[in-house]
């Protein structure tokens, strides 16, 4: 029924307002990148200090999805989102305004809360609010909107540094603002708009339905759905879909097919982060310099590898309803491998070999090419879709909770394996994670494209 649906400028309004906390997400993470030097002499902070202020938001990031999920079923996923919106205005000023480290790492740690909030709602909410036929392109566009602002933090980086080492002025607010502290306001005003926005959108249909309000959710879902039938068959598939669910959250979450999707998520979840991606985003210059490459080389390499990140995200938000949400996992795992294994063979062997370091530029972009084309496209549609709507958030936040700890886990162990796997060593490894990886997606996961979240949740009930 759903098939030929036509996406409305209404469901790509919403989606869009809600990926906004993908840019948040993004920028957050990566802008953190061009103020270490200076926080560290402001602060006079030792390697440790400094390792800690960058990874102290991951923390955030943790316990924020441990109660993502929750906060979400029971105040709403819009809620939830001005709740993030809140915590991300609130670090970008305490950043701003702390005297000390300490009070630093309070407002690092409150924006990585509210990066794992956004991790969990915001393509929540897009996956409830797409038709099925557009939901994987419409949930793509929160990990596009990650990616511009990861490369949107990386151009702010260069603006305001340059900026501060030539500004000047008697007002000492003005002085603070674009010298000693040069970040005040990049990240608390998107973070006023995303507050802004949000109360522009409903809330998800289908939460309205679980709390019993059908009315509320009927209107929302005739300006989705523009037809009558369509808006009755929505509201009564997921009727019957809660009907049928007797037993209470947590028992729901422990019955055997739920718990099998669970597990699923979770795996595919962690598994992608030893794949190498947030290696090569969070360490790209230091590998390129590894390499032998200048430091100016190694950022303008970094920067290449961002655009390609971006670029090829697009190219996936219009092909996954398409193509499929598995065919891209095949085709995009199998390049990355092989662009890890080539990547291996140049620390190994490339010197001997005569290998050039445009050759190991062009296996760096060829490894961002299919990974934003492949698993970094389809892991917040897969988890956004995969569960039942009573305990959506709660499944999701226990996913998310294993993709955060691979993130902080991978953010720890590459500088480590860098040096004592060699560069060579840690790529192979990374090579070697993604089997298991397209193991799981072939034999264990459904495909999902086109299906609507009911027909998803009917698959997983009747796995033992």
């Amino acid at each position: 029924m759903q098939k030929a649906e036509n996406i409305s400028s209404y469901v790509i309004f919403l989606s869009v307002v809600a990926a906004l906390g993908g840019f948040l997400f993004g920028y957050d993470t990566a802008v953190i990148s061009g103020t270490v030097s200076q926080v560290t002499g402001q602060f006079g902070l030792t390697t440790i200090q400094s390792g800690w202020y960058v990874g102290c938001a991951l923390i955030g990031s943790i316990m924020g999805v441990i109660f993502a999920g929750s906060l979400s079923d029971r105040l709403g996923r819009k809620r939830t989102m001005l709740l993030s919106a809140v915590l991300f205005t609130v670090s970008g000023a305490g950043c701003a305004i702390s005297a000390n480290l300490d009070q630093l790492i309070v407002y690092r740690i409150v924006g990585g809360v509210g990066i794992g909030i956004v991790s969990i709602v915001c393509p929540l909410y897009i996956s409830e609010v797409s038709p099925a036929s557009h939901r994987g392109r419409m949930v793509s566009l929160y990990q596009l909107a990650i990616t511009v602002g990861f490369l949107g933090a990386y151009l702010m980086n260069y603006y305001l540094l340059d900026l501060s080492a030539v500004f000047s002025s008697n007002n000492p607010l003005l002085l603070k603002i674009f010298a000693t502290e040069v970040w005040l306001g990049a990240e608390t005003i998107p973070a006023m708009l995303f507050f802004i926005v949000i109360f522009f959108i409903p809330e998800s249909p289908r939460w309205l339905i679980v709390k019993g309000r059908e009315e509320a959710a009927s209107g929302i879902l005739s300006r989705i759905y523009t037809r009558a039938p369509e808006v009755a068959f929505q509201i009564n598939e997921t009727r019957q879909m809660l009907e049928s669910e007797v037993k209470s959250d947590w028992k729901l979450l422990l019955t055997p097919g739920i718990f099998r999707a669970v597990l699923i998520g979770s795996a595919i979840a962690i598994l992608g982060q030893f794949m190498g991606v947030n290696a090569v985003l969070y360490y790209g210059p230091s590998i390129f310099e590894t390499s032998g490459l200048s430091s100016g080389d190694s950022l303008f390499y970094q920067a290449l590898i961002g655009l390609v990140n971006m670029g090829t995200t697009v190219l996936a938000l219009l092909i996954i309803d398409r193509v499929g949400r598995k065919k891209l996992v095949y085709i995009g795992v199998s390049g990355m491998i092989v662009s890890l294994i080539l990547i291996g063979i140049y620390f190994l062997k490339g010197e001997s070999l005569g290998m050039s370091s445009t050759f190991l530029l062009g296996c760096f972009l060829a490894y961002i090419f299919f990974t934003a084309g492949s698993i970094s496209a389809v892991i917040f549609v897969f988890l956004s879709e995969m569960y039942p709507t009573r305990i959506r958030g709660l499944a999701m936040s226990i996913a998310g909770f294993s993709l955060w700890v691979g993130t902080y886990l991978i953010g720890q162990l590459t500088p480590w394996m860098l040096e004592n796997a060699t560069p060579a060593g840690t790529f192979f490894l990374f090579a070697f994670m993604c089997i298991p990886y397209m193991l799981i997606v072939w034999k264990l996961m459904p495909e999902t494209a086109g299906k609507s979240l009911e027909d998803i949740e009917r698959f997983w009930m009747k796995k033992k």
